[in-house]
């Protein structure tokens, strides 16, 4: 019996299936494709899932693939400049084909002991007290003590286990491919520059293989979006509303996509649990999705391998739900919001000129920027107290200089971390869970407090120099204490 199976092997399940290796949890990895995706739908990472990859070691990989950007454009299309004085020590946007970094990813969790299975299609399920029973397409039927569904916005584990999925359907409808062009490349930005100044879901970015990500308007809201769209229909469309259709041709892959706005009413039932696009579903605008996702399973694997090695305390697995879904929920609300920007209708525009004018500001530009790239995110942990705590408590902690180093380079492991500037605290009964890291170093503004406990995924659980509030926290977030 395995202790985790994933089904779905896109940058979610394995980002998961590497947070669960960390910790020695035996895991599987369930994937219907016979091969890796092609389609890079998602194009970057944003600054949140750059911190998460720095926080496990992995930043190197991704830098070395990718393309550092500090452009605007990210909130609708509006604002020229990337913002000043983020609080991060990575202020950029990676951009990065989604097929790398699935390519990653995969080569992470494969050498961290992660088992995966392509072809295997999960089709049915059945749990109870002690686990959950896997049926797959072939007749194969598995066991693990936990499933996660990561399989996608269509999830199956989602409709197994019966969690509505409300929403709003595809209003409008997008077409997006990858594909050659003969008209010469300052015709195509020249005529693409026009052609967004009244509408902004249309573009021909050049890659680096001379080929152009395409993506333009269709026609209406097809009914069957698994089809993709012909070569044809992209030709009409961009004749429509360029006026030529750059002589596309030799097209690499073709897919639409809607502006749909879903969201699972839970993320957990039992002992099965649902992350990335099978718990959301959005529009692209502000390329969120594969961020919040890989930021879903950074979130859930400490807490569901807490729960496998039996040291979680009461509720802490609950938790991933009470955090999650609340940031999905404001990424669907800004996402409609973009996609209302984005219209063409004279209200929409009239709005959208006064926004223009509004991120001119720079604190406007960097709040926008901050929801975009996840690094606003600041969860509700409360307070023993039940006063507000302190600032940093629920936030993530951006990396710090420390005399070791920096604060990431000592979270690659995934295990909790006390950062005591007094020299006075101890995790003592936790050390098998937590490091505790002594460093009197300045810091100055870059940490307001004089010791903080940060969760595996990088969230400050606790702040100050109190040792009671401090074994309160570890308690809380730890479970109970062990002999030294």
């Amino acid at each position: 019996m395995y202790d985790v199976i994933i089904a779905g092997g896109g940058p979610t399940g394995l980002m998961l299936a590497g947070e669960l290796r960390l910790h020695g949890v035996r895991v599987l990895v369930l994937e219907k494709e016979a091969e890796p995706t092609r389609q890079s739908r998602a194009q970057g990472l944003h600054v949140r899932s750059i911190e998460v990859m720095d926080q496990r070691g992995l930043l190197e990989r991704f830098l070395a693939h990718g393309r550092q950007i500090r452009a605007g454009g990210f909130f609708a299309g509006l604002g020229a400049e990337w913002p000043e004085r983020l609080d991060t020590a990575h202020s950029y946007v990676l951009h990065i084909p989604q097929e790398v970094t699935e390519r990653l990813l995969t080569e992470h969790a494969v050498g961290a002991g992660a088992e995966i299975r392509r072809r295997c299609e999960l089709t049915g399920l059945s749990q109870d007290e002690d686990g959950v029973d896997v049926e797959l397409a072939d007749g194969t039927r598995l066991r693990a003590r936990y499933l996660v569904g990561c399989d996608g916005g269509r999830s199956t584990v989602r409709k197994l286990i019966g969690v509505g999925f409300p929403g709003e359907p595809a209003r409008v409808e997008t077409l997006l491919g990858v594909m050659e062009l003969t008209a010469p490349a300052e015709t195509v930005a020249a005529v693409g520059a026009e052609v967004r100044r009244t509408e902004q879901r249309f573009g021909a970015m050049p890659l680096a293989d001379g080929t152009y990500r395409v993506i333009v308007p269709a026609e209406g809201v097809a009914e069957d979006r698994t089809t993709p769209p012909t070569l044809e229909e992209f030709q009409e469309r961009l004749r429509a509303f360029a006026g030529t259709d750059f002589g596309a041709h030799s097209p690499r892959w073709l897919s639409r996509f809607g502006d749909a706005t879903r969201q699972a009413e839970r993320y957990r039932v039992g002992r099965v649990l649902l992350a990335g696009d099978a718990a959301h579903i959005h529009p692209p605008t502000g390329g969120q999705g594969l961020n919040l996702g890989v930021q879903d399973a950074f979130n859930l694997g400490w807490k569901l391998a807490a729960e496998v090695a039996g040291w979680a305390p009461p509720g802490l697995l609950d938790t991933y739900h009470g955090e999650r879904h609340p940031v999905a929920a404001a990424v669907l609300d800004n996402t409609r919001a973009q996609i209302e920007l984005m219209s063409g209708e004279p209200g929409a525009r009239a709005v959208r000129r006064l926004l223009a004018e509004l991120v001119g500001f720079e604190e406007v530009n960097r709040y926008l920027i901050e929801k975009i790239t996840a690094i606003g995110v600041r969860y509700d942990l409360g307070a023993a107290d039940g006063a507000a705590g302190h600032e940093l408590l629920g936030r993530r902690l951006r990396d710090v200089a420390l005399k070791r180093g920096r604060l990431y380079g000592l979270m690659h492991g995934g295990r909790g971390l006390l950062l005591d500037r007094t020299g006075g605290l101890s995790v003592a009964g936790w050390a098998d869970r937590v490091d505790h890291v002594v460093d009197v170093v300045d810091v100055g503004e870059e940490l307001s407090a004089p010791a903080v406990l940060l969760r595996p995924d990088g969230h400050v659980a606790w702040a100050g120099e109190d040792r009671q509030g401090l074994l309160a926290a570890l308690e809380r977030w730890f479970g109970a204490p062990r002999g030294e």
